[in-house]
C-alpha cells in the first residue's frame, strides 16, 4: 500500500453520472455485513459474556466498554490518516484495507469470546487486550470501507441505495443473531460452547463477505490523489460545520443505541421474561428495515435527508419512552415500545451514512483537498465515542440495579435498572441528536450546487486554465449555495 499520485481509474466520472451496477451496491452491502459479525457481534452479546460467562462484573465491564471504545476513537483517526496518505496502482485507495484486514479482524473476534481462566485480574486484563486489538482491526477495515462510498458516486440517490445496502446487510446479521442466537443464551446455562461455534463459523463467512466487497465495488471518482499533509487534513475538518454537526448528533444516538442493543437481551430474558420474543423481534426488524431500505431513497429525493434523518429520530425517542414507562407485565405493549424504537434507529442508520459523504464534497469545497478517510474518520471517532459512552452506560444502569450475572431470577430495582439502559436513555440521548439537526445547513439542494462547482473547478485544471489542483480550488461558491 505504497502512496502514489497517479490519478484513480476512470469509472462514473467526476459528478458520478451513471448508475453504480447492481454488483457493486450488493458487494458494497455485503462489507457491512462482515463489519457487523464482528461488531453487532460484540455489542449484542459481549456484555452478556463478561457477566455470565467470564465472570467480569457489570461496573467493571461498563468501565472497559468506555476506556476500550475510547482507544478506538483514536485507532479511527490513526487509520483515516493511513487511508489519506494511501494509494496504490492496482486496487485503489480503500479495497487494500479490505482485503488484508479481513482476516485478522474475525480471528480477533474470536479471541474476544474465549478469554482463559487465568485469575480475576488476569481475565480483566485479557478482555481490555483483546477488545483493544478487535477495536484497532476493526477501525482498518471499516475507515476505509465507510470512505469508499464517496468515492465510487456523487449522485445523492446512488449513495442512498449504497447507505441501503450497507443497512440491510447489517441488518441481516443482526436478525440472524437475534433468531439462532439471542434464545440460546438462557440464564443459569453454559454459555461457552455456542460463543465458540459462532465466532469460528463468523471467522470463515466473514472473510468471505470481504472478498466479495473487494471484487464487486470500484472508485469511480475520478481525481488525483496527492500526498495529503496532516496539516492539510486537518484544514479539510476546520470550518466544516455541517460534518460538526452530524457528528455530535450521530454521538448522542449511537450513546442511546448502543445503550438499547447492549442490553436487549437483559430486556427481554431478565425484564419480559420472553426471550422467545427475540427472534420475533429480529423478524420484524428485518421486514421493517428491508422496507424502509427501499423506502428511503425516494423519501430522500422528495423531502431531502436531514428532513428524514429528523423523523425517523423523534420515531426511535417515542418508542424509547414506551420500553421505559410500560410496566414489564405488559409484555406486548413493552415489545412494540422496541419495535418502534429499534424501527426509528433502524432509519437514522440508513440515512446517516448518505448524509456523511455529501460532508466530503463540502470539506473539498472549503479547502481544495479531498480527504474522504480523515472525514469519515472524524465522524467514526464521534460514533466510536458514542458507542463508548452507551456501552458504558448500559453496564453502568445494569450495576446500578444490582444485576447478578449467576441468577435466573433478577430484583425489582435491577429490572428498573434495564428499562433505563433500553429506553429512557436512548430516548433522552435520541431527543438530543434530533434537536442538533435542526442547525445543519447542508441541504440536498446546497449539496448539488457544490458538487456542480467542484466538477467545473476539475475540468479547469485538467484543461490547465487556472493554477494546480490545490490553488484553484478555494471556494468561490454562488450565493445560491450560500
Amino acid at each position: 500500500m505504497t502512496s502514489s499520485t497517479a490519478p484513480q481509474t476512470p469509472g462514473t466520472g467526476i459528478a458520478g453520472k451513471d448508475r453504480l451496477p447492481l454488483k457493486s451496491i450488493i458487494g458494497y452491502g455485503a462489507g457491512d455485513a462482515a463489519n457487523n459479525l464482528a461488531f453487532t457481534t460484540t455489542s449484542m452479546f459481549l456484555l452478556v459474556y463478561f457477566t455470565d460467562t467470564a465472570g467480569i462484573p457489570a461496573l467493571a465491564a461498563g468501565t472497559l466498554f468506555l476506556v476500550v471504545r475510547l482507544f478506538d476513537a483514536f485507532s479511527d483517526l490513526f487509520a483515516g490518516r493511513l487511508v489519506d496518505r494511501t494509494n496504490t496502482r492496482r486496487w485503489g485507495k480503500f479495497r487494500p484495507f479490505i482485503l488484508f484486514g479481513s482476516a485478522p479482524l474475525m480471528i480477533l473476534t474470536f479471541l474476544n469470546f474465549h478469554i482463559p481462566e487465568i485469575g480475576a485480574g488476569g481475565k480483566l486484563a485479557y478482555a481490555y487486550i483483546a477488545y483493544a486489538a478487535l477495536g484497532l482491526a476493526y477501525s482498518l477495515v471499516n475507515i476505509p470501507y465507510g470512505s469508499m462510498a464517496s468515492a465510487m458516486t456523487q449522485r445523492p440517490k446512488e449513495r442512498a441505495k449504497l447507505a441501503s445496502a450497507r443497512t440491510v446487510g447489517a441488518l441481516l446479521v443482526s436478525a440472524a443473531l437475534g433468531v439462532f442466537v439471542a434464545p440460546l443464551l438462557k440464564a443459569g446455562t453454559s454459555l461457552q460452547p455456542i460463543f465458540t461455534t459462532l465466532t469460528i463459523v463468523f471467522m470463515v463467512v466473514g472473510v468471505a463477505l470481504y472478498l466479495l466487497t473487494f471484487f464487486t465495488t470500484r472508485e469511480n471518482v475520478v481525481r488525483e490523489v496527492p500526498k495529503v499533509s496532516f496539516r492539510q487534513s486537518m484544514q479539510t475538518l476546520k470550518g466544516n460545520k455541517p460534518l460538526l454537526m452530524l457528528c455530535i448528533s450521530s454521538l448522542l444516538y449511537l450513546s442511546g443505541l448502543l445503550s438499547l442493543s447492549t442490553v436487549q437481551v437483559y430486556y427481554f430474558r431478565d425484564a419480559l421474561h420472553s426471550l422467545n420474543l427475540v427472534p420475533v423481534l429480529s423478524i420484524v426488524q428485518l421486514v421493517l428495515t428491508l422496507a424502509l431500505s427501499a423506502w428511503v431513497p425516494a423519501l430522500v429525493s422528495k423531502f431531502g435527508k436531514r428532513s428524514i434523518y429528523i423523523v425517523f429520530v423523534a420515531v426511535g425517542v417515542v418508542g424509547g419512552l414506551l420500553v421505559m414507562f410500560t410496566p414489564t407485565s405488559l409484555t406486548w405493549i413493552a415489545f412494540l415500545g422496541f419495535v418502534i424504537a429499534v424501527g426509528g434507529m433502524s432509519g437514522v442508520g440508513i440515512v446517516v451514512w448518505a448524509v456523511e459523504a455529501d460532508t466530503v464534497e463540502y470539506g473539498e469545497w472549503k479547502t481544495g483537498v479531498r480527504s474522504e478517510g480523515i472525514i469519515y474518520s472524524l465522524f467514526s471517532f464521534t460514533r466510536k465515542t458514542g458507542q463508548a459512552i452507551g456501552g458504558a452506560l448500559a453496564g453502568y444502569a445494569l450495576a446500578w440495579g444490582g444485576y447478578d450475572g449467576h441468577s435466573a431470577v433478577q430484583s425489582a430495582q435491577a429490572v428498573t435498572g434495564i428499562q433505563i439502559a433500553a429506553g429512557l436513555i436512548p430516548a433522552v440521548l435520541g431527543a438530543a441528536a434530533g434537536a442538533m439537526m435542526f442547525f445543519y445547513e447542508l441541504t440536498d439542494a446546497r449539496h448539488a450546487t457544490i458538487v456542480e462547482e467542484l466538477r467545473a473547478r476539475h475540468e479547469q485544471a485538467s484543461a490547465g486554465l487556472g493554477a494546480d489542483a490545490e490553488t484553484d480550488v478555494r471556494p468561490r461558491l454562488s450565493e445560491e449555495a450560500s
